[in-house]
């Protein structure tokens, strides 16, 4: 009798770990809409919800407290409970959290920050690259005419190839085609 119940005991608190282990950051009985109770039954963007919250702590360790990006993050909220209006509900807050995950690493400084490159333009002031080599996927930071562009590696031909919200960055042995909005330059690496 007391085995029976040491291991019912073991088991419940089994299923307990493991209840524990896939819900995410924010309480499950207050989720409102279709995408935070999404994200309360999926095991994989819990535990991106919860990678999410731990990297925005440690970011604002390093972050001064008139820069804290705590509207921004809310911001962020909205928009990936916004996702319920994409076709595909759980790719939309998956690319939400991927993406927000690695603007709070750079902006927390929580990477190492590579050496950036210069890339004079023919019809767009110099762009100043750093490639996040780290991160997965690659992730590259494009500073120019005081904008600060993220963009994320993405499948090409050949090259490298960034995409970001209206911004895109194909380079090739030292030449790169830019599009930013609906202006295309062509730049060389310095």
């Amino acid at each position: 009798m007391a085995l029976n119940k040491i291991l019912f005991l073991v088991l419940l608190s089994m299923g307990s770990f493991s209840t524990l282990a896939s819900s995410p950051s924010f309480d499950c009985n207050k989720a409102s809409g279709a995408v935070e109770r999404l994200i309360c039954q999926d095991d994989e963007l819990a535990s991106l919800d919860r990678t999410m919250a731990t990297v925005y702590q440690q970011a604002l360790k390093n972050i001064p407290v008139e820069e804290q990006p705590k509207a921004m993050q809310r911001g962020w909220i909205k928009g990936r409970n916004d996702c319920w209006k994409a076709q595909s509900v759980r790719e939309c807050a998956m690319q939400n959290y991927q993406s927000r995950i690695i603007e709070l690493k750079i902006q927390g400084g929580l990477l190492e920050v590579p050496a950036s490159t210069l890339f004079d333009c023919e019809d767009f002031p110099a762009i100043t690259a750093v490639f996040y080599t780290q991160l997965d996927p690659v992730t590259a930071v494009f500073s120019f005419d005081e904008q600060q562009l993220l963009a994320t590696n993405v499948p090409s031909g050949s090259g490298a190839r960034y995409q970001g919200a209206n911004f895109e960055f194909w380079e090739h042995h030292g030449e790169a085609s830019v599009r930013y909005f609906d202006q295309d330059s062509i730049c060389k690496l310095r």
